[in-house]
């Protein structure tokens, strides 16, 4: 089964299209343009992001999905895919059942033998960090307009991390950009679901 994110799974091509154009304008504004990841303008700006889309509402499908796509990343030089953004824009609206999956994706990561070669970060609509309020603007962190799970390389981790000795202060800078930039300052970027058919 291919996902590329040139050619649907399923649903519409205008869809499809929708979903990618607000990832990457999510990319750009949010997590580039605020430098709440600062590994990831380097691998957008060489086009090594590869974008996938899950469009169907299934579980076991998703895992299969990422399993593709962590065999396609792992198949690919790094040079011209370091890391996979895999959407899920139908399914998994719930944070907290997400965050279930995600734990139960790294599971089967593992199983498959990827352990130690590849890592999974996600993002979420939703995402509350433990023990916060769910409208404490610090969640933006690593709030999405659709469910993503991202797959990254680990030795490109580790050089990333060497080129960034201060990589353990990253949570608190970013906590302080979002404090300082607000819910109103948040909900200026138009980076939720339809936020690039709105520029």
């Amino acid at each position: 089964m291919s996902i590329r994110d040139d050619i649907p799974t399923a649903g519409d091509t205008a869809q499809h299209q929708r979903v990618l154009a607000d990832v990457r304008r999510w990319l750009e504004r949010a997590v580039i343009g605020l430098n709440l990841c600062p590994f990831a303008k380097a691998v957008h700006v060489k086009q090594q992001v590869h974008y996938a889309v899950y469009h169907q509402d299934d579980e076991a499908g998703l895992l299969d999905a990422l399993l593709f796509e962590a065999a396609e990343l792992v198949a690919h030089d790094a040079s011209a895919r370091d890391t996979t953004l895999l959407v899920a824009p139908g399914m998994l609206t719930d944070f907290l059942d997400f965050n279930d999956f995600t734990g139960r994706a790294e599971r089967r990561l593992a199983r498959a033998g990827f352990d130690g070669v590849l890592q999974l970060a996600s993002f979420h609509p939703r995402f509350q960090f433990a023990g916060s309020e769910e409208d404490d603007i610090g969640n933006a962190t690593n709030r999405a307009p659709y469910p993503i799970l991202h797959l990254l390389r680990e030795d490109s981790v580790s050089r990333a991390v060497e080129a960034f000795p201060e990589a353990a202060e990253i949570f608190e800078r970013n906590i302080e950009t979002l404090e300082r930039l607000g819910p109103q300052g948040w909900a200026a970027l138009e980076v939720g679901p339809g936020g690039a058919s709105r520029s």
